[in-house]
């Protein structure tokens, strides 16, 4: 992992390159969630260099002092910010929280993206009372609803699961947490038309906690974006169908 010290913290980040030409790529993960959920993407790091980061406060970054909210999501497009710069990312493809975050960025930060995906995610993320309570009182109980069918994941192979699983596990359930209710207060559909970068959304067709008409109406109201949806998949298709994604990302960024 490599760092970029930016406002008192540091930020890792993987960076795959096996010598391709076209413009890097940056990975934002979800609530919970670390760099490790964008491993099948490493693949697209022959034809473009792949980055994919820790959030603060998960996987191998320091974390923040940060109330759930706009403070949180803020403190994470810094995040998002300090190691496209480093890394001369000029695409960024976030999922879920991580979409949040690209949208939060592209909206109000002075940085010139070339392109957006914009994966399992909306331009407003509300969460369920009943799982906001459970994460904060029963962790656990938490994690099993987000393994429920159609969640996270449509018909995934076990080893997908224990992944996930222990990836929640690890970031706590504070991060995790502070992490979803960042995700609720987020909204920003007012916005979308001051959006021009050329971005798509794309969406597993079984995805139930942000359904494909999320990403039908990314696509209605940001003047350059286009959808799609992955058969097979749930809300980490990336994880779940990584070939369909990656096919989709390649077929987007040529």
């Amino acid at each position: 992992m490599e760092t970029v010290t930016h406002h008192g913290r540091e930020t890792a980040y993987r960076r795959h390159d096996r010598g391709g030409n076209g413009e890097p790529i940056l990975f934002v993960h979800g609530s919970g969630g670390s760099h490790a959920v964008w491993k099948a993407q490493a693949r697209l790091a022959d034809t473009r260099p792949v980055v994919a980061l820790d959030l603060s406060g998960h996987g191998e970054s320091e974390d923040v002092t940060a109330e759930p909210g706009y403070e949180t999501l803020s403190a994470y497009v810094d995040d998002t910010l300090a190691v496209a710069e480093a890394t001369d990312a000029g695409v960024l493809c976030g999922n879920s929280l991580g979409g949040a975050v690209v949208l939060t960025l592209l909206l109000e930060r002075n940085f010139d993206a070339s392109a957006a995906v914009l994966a399992g995610t909306g331009a407003k993320l509300a969460v369920l009372d009943d799982l906001l309570r459970w994460l904060r009182t029963d962790f656990e109980r938490a994690i099993e609803f987000l393994h429920g069918p159609d969640r996270l994941f449509h018909d995934p192979d076990e080893r997908l699961v224990e992944l996930s699983r222990s990836t929640l596990a690890e970031a706590g359930q504070a991060v995790t947490d502070r992490d979803f209710r960042t995700s609720h207060a987020f909204d920003v559909r007012g916005r979308l038309a001051e959006i021009t970068t050329p971005a798509l959304a794309v969406v597993g067709e079984y995805d139930a906690l942000t359904p494909p008409w999320y990403h039908e109406a990314l696509a209605e109201r940001m003047p350059a974006c286009e959808w799609t949806t992955l058969d097979d998949a749930a809300h980490l298709a990336m994880l779940e169908r990584p070939e369909a994604f990656n096919d989709a990302l390649t077929a987007f960024l040529d």
